[in-house]
């Protein structure tokens, strides 16, 4: 959707050649590891933002980072660790860190985009991330979509919000179309 869109995209893979989780159980197994360790996590994500920079059709003061879910934690820590993007987007990421005063470090933009009743991002999580940005005076902004879940853009879902992750069709279109917007912002 990206490349369609004219940008030039490229797709991390954190856990490495060879390492597909089957389960919900395994994948969060991986993602622990990472969430344990946030130098790791960032440095991965590093190697990730450092092909795409070099890649021979990419503007490298025009880059930004997306993830979605454990990726929207990953971007903000890509973020917090100092890199030289002109933004990073969480979709229903995690938004916690290790070290909140790593962000004075973020040179770009912030855009949060959570689903407002989302069970893994509870709201001390959510206040702890606002106060952070303050403290390190980030350029950032959150959007909170009311009644959506962990996983609002993910159609695979389902659309049981009591299991504590489901597809929402308006919080994703609205999702995608806030990010679009903060793209033209960043990029121009």
């Amino acid at each position: 959707m990206l490349a369609r869109m004219g940008y030039i995209a490229f797709g991390l893979d954190i856990y490495g050649k060879g390492i597909r989780p089957k389960s919900p159980r395994e994948a969060a197994a991986q993602a622990k590891i990472y969430r344990s360790d946030h130098q790791l996590m960032r440095s991965r994500a590093r190697v990730g933002l450092e092909i795409l920079q070099g890649h021979p059709h990419t503007d490298a003061r025009r880059t930004a980072a997306i993830g979605y879910c454990f990726g929207g934690g990953t971007v903000l820590e890509l973020a917090r660790s100092g890199v030289d993007v002109a933004g990073v987007v969480s979709f229903h990421g995690n938004l916690d860190t290790s070290n909140p005063d790593d962000a004075r470090n973020i040179k770009g933009k912030v855009l949060v985009l959570n689903g407002g009743d989302d069970p893994y991002v509870p709201v001390e999580q959510v206040l702890g991330f606002q106060e952070e940005m303050r403290k390190a005076g980030v350029d950032w902004q959150m959007v909170i979509y009311g009644g959506a879940v962990h996983s609002f853009t993910n159609p695979d879902a389902g659309s049981d919000k009591s299991r504590g992750a489901a597809y929402d069709e308006r919080a994703d279109r609205r999702s995608w179309e806030a990010m679009n917007l903060f793209f033209r912002e960043v990029f121009e």
